[in-house]
């Protein structure tokens, strides 16, 4: 990292004249504060690289009085980014040597009123979920264009970058109204491999060292309410194996100083759960006190575990009560990654608070003793997870480095979880553009599980139909599928992704062919995004369109936003827009799979026709779990599939377009309040491992600057 007065510097465009300062002050709902500096940046040494050229003008001047408040807000916020640096910066020093826009402003150039936002700091904002039904009744709604890609090496392929950049070209050069809506990062990868998720190079979401870090704290409420339930749990099954009935039910029902005893309001959803008509404890017989305090949690069955925020692969099992105050109570358990929790998918499939908290309640911990599901609320616990999410389902407000509007919200993986962000968000981000607008909102990994979930999982769910997908691909990763070395992180890569090799190419395109195939099974026109890197050739990039147009990709663009922010996926943009204006209606949308099929049915259905396997196999435990689930009543739930990301099968070192395999079926989960079923395909891991060299040796502080330092 350089030191700061030595940062690369660079510009936007000046923008265009304004009115007086005094003069926006009364147009806006707030008076709109110019450009400046994170508070943690303002020192004399940053000062000039991080302002724009000529700040002291750019207040001044005039503008048509006819403008709106949002019209205003708008030409504040909006600017295109020139005089950029090549080779390109480290990406934390092109993200703290911008100018960032306080969030008010992106506020009011969204439209939204001070009523709409809280703000988190000077430039992140937490909506309203509540808000979206009154700007679609003013405002209608937008294009829906998910951002998927193919199966990626282990370096990633620049979705998330290319998502901005595309953001930024369709905002900022295009004059589209355009909201990105992407995930919040793990910490997990940030402090590991992968490193963080705001995009990369000159399209990025700034301020990126708060978004890749705590942004405004959902995960860390997520992994709280998390390991409250198990603690719960736990605590639970612990109190009925040494308590009596009567004593189990007087310390659930205690009697008041009055005489009088009174059911807590968490209680009543068990009570009803039950059949038991009465309000009054006193009132229940001695076998309806057993039934209502015993939950007879079949403890060797509890498939809800903790979760923590990191990569730590020794917490994959683990024995708990090993203490003598637990009396000998010890069981086998594990953790995963808090992204992995249910909580966080019942976070990006909600659509209000009600509806999150009937979700949170139908969440299915364990199975009793008669193999009957035992839940949150037969727990009396999902008020109080409510609580803790309280805020969390709000989605977070954020900018691109080119001004334009970001929302943040949820961060399932792709390839152990549901892998999009939250409902809620893409609800409020297609009423915040309108009619005509645009709503870019990535899926994670490669389109066979981000893509397939979006799909299958969450427009399912919401009712919404994509008007277009977007499949990124590199000549690096079709490279890899075409037979090329391996590519690890922190090795050099080999002699032939840095040279020209047609053949290479051609040999992997079949992977990039399968994707464009699967997504228009669905019914939805595709648009590749050649994501460019400087050892690319024209030859290779040709090979690459002439086999995505034949397997029926609308368009093949090369895009440049890397290195020239939006400018470099204006191209993109246009393609995108026109694939979504032929595609208005998006009537052509289907689903793969009905929902009163079978969970084998579906899990084959998957697997047979977007991964082309021969043969399912399902381990003893799948078979057990399945059953049961079909017993309880979930078999008509959805499938999330956990698979590896690097392969279309089970095997990761399987690259291109394998067929003819057969997908092994480890385990089986119930997400009940999430609303889908998980097969874990092999011994598939919940929470990932730090490898050899982790990234958390570049990540530090300057102690005079407090601006942090190696965030990728």
């Amino acid at each position: 990292h350089a030191p700061s007065a030595e940062r690369p510097e660079f510009r936007q465009s000046p923008p265009s004249p304004r009115r007086p300062v005094a003069a926006l002050t009364a147009a806006l709902h707030a008076p709109l504060l110019a450009l400046r500096p994170r508070a943690s940046d303002r020192s004399d040494l940053n000062v000039r690289s991080l302002r724009l050229p000529n700040n002291a003008d750019k207040m001044s001047g005039t503008v048509p009085m006819s403008m709106t408040p949002m019209q205003i807000a708008k030409r504040a916020s909006l600017r295109k980014l020139s005089n950029l640096i090549s080779p390109v910066p480290a990406d934390i020093d092109v993200a703290q040597s911008a100018a960032t826009v306080p969030i008010r402003t992106i506020a009011a150039a969204c439209g939204l009123s001070e009523e709409d936002y809280e703000p988190y700091g000077h430039f992140k904002a937490k909506l309203s979920e509540k808000i979206g039904p009154k700007l679609q009744a003013e405002r209608g709604r937008g294009y829906y264009v998910v951002v998927a890609g193919i199966n990626p090496t282990p370096l990633g392929e620049g979705k998330s970058t290319t998502t901005i950049g595309l953001a930024q070209a369709m905002g900022a050069h295009l004059d589209k109204e355009c909201v990105a809506c992407i995930r919040q990062p793990s910490m997990g990868p940030t402090f590991g491999i992968k490193g963080g998720a705001a995009g990369g190079g000159y399209s990025q979401v700034i301020p990126m060292e708060e978004m890749n870090l705590h942004l405004t704290g959902d995960i860390h409420a997520i992994g709280v309410a998390n390991n409250l339930l198990a603690a719960a749990i736990d605590a639970r099954v612990f109190h009925e194996m040494t308590q009596k009935d009567e004593a189990l039910f007087d310390r659930l029902c205690p009697v008041k100083k009055d005489g009088s005893r009174a059911f807590a309001k968490s209680m009543l959803r068990r009570l009803q759960k039950l059949g038991i008509d009465k309000q009054n404890p006193d009132d229940l017989t001695a076998e309806e006190r057993t039934r209502f305090a015993r939950l007879n949690i079949d403890r060797e069955k509890i498939s809800w575990r903790r979760v923590v925020d990191m990569n730590d692969r020794f917490l994959r099992k683990i024995t708990i009560g090993q203490n003598p105050t637990e009396k000998g109570h010890t069981r086998e358990t594990g953790f995963d990654i808090t992204v992995a929790s249910e909580i966080m998918a019942v976070l990006a499939m909600t659509t209000g608070l009600k509806d999150m908290e009937k979700r949170l309640g139908q969440m299915v911990v364990a199975p009793d003793m008669d193999g009957n599901p035992v839940t949150a609320d037969d727990l009396g616990i999902t008020g109080a997870l409510t609580t803790l999410m309280k805020d969390a389902i709000k989605p977070t407000l954020m900018q691109t480095l080119e001004g334009t509007p970001v929302l943040v919200h949820a961060g399932p993986f792709a390839n152990i979880a549901s892998g999009n962000s939250s409902v809620i968000a893409d609800e409020i981000g297609l009423s915040m553009v309108g009619e005509g607008g645009f709503v870019l909102t990535e899926a994670g990994f490669g389109a066979d599980i981000g893509l397939e979930k979006f799909m299958n999982l969450k427009c399912r769910s919401s009712g919404l139909k994509p008007h277009a997908a977007v499949i990124v691909a590199t000549v690096r990763a079709l490279k890899l599928h075409g037979g090329g070395p391996a590519v690890s992180p922190g090795k050099p890569l080999s002699h032939a992704y840095l040279n020209e090799d047609v053949e290479l190419v051609k040999n992997g395109v079949k992977n990039l062919t399968r994707h464009i195939e699967n997504t228009k099974k669905f019914g939805v026109p595709v648009v590749v995004a050649m994501n460019v890197f400087p050892t690319d050739t024209p030859a290779e990039h040709a090979a690459i369109k002439e086999a995505a147009l034949a397997a029926g990709a609308d368009d093949c663009v090369l895009c440049t936003h890397h290195a020239e922010g939006g400018l470099g996926a204006a191209a993109l943009g246009e393609a995108v827009a026109k694939a979504c204006e032929k595609n208005k209606d998006a009537e052509e949308f289907k689903l793969l799979y009905e929902d009163d099929t079978s969970i084998k049915a579906k899990i084959e259905t998957i697997a047979k026709e977007l991964y082309h396997a021969a043969d399912v196999t399902y381990s003893e435990e799948a078979e057990a779990k399945i059953a049961m689930f079909t017993e309880q009543g979930f078999g008509k739930l959805p499938i999330c599939m956990a698979k590896t990301q690097y392969s279309f099968s089970h095997d990761a070192d399987l690259k291109g377009a394998p067929e003819g395999f057969t997908l092994p079926i480890g385990d089986v989960r119930c997400s009940a309040g999430a609303g889908f079923i998980v097969p874990l395909v092999g011994a598939f891991p919940t929470i990932p491992g730090l490898p050899t060299r982790p990234a958390y040796y570049e990540i530090g502080i300057d102690e005079e600057t407090e601006m942090v330092l190696g965030l990728s």
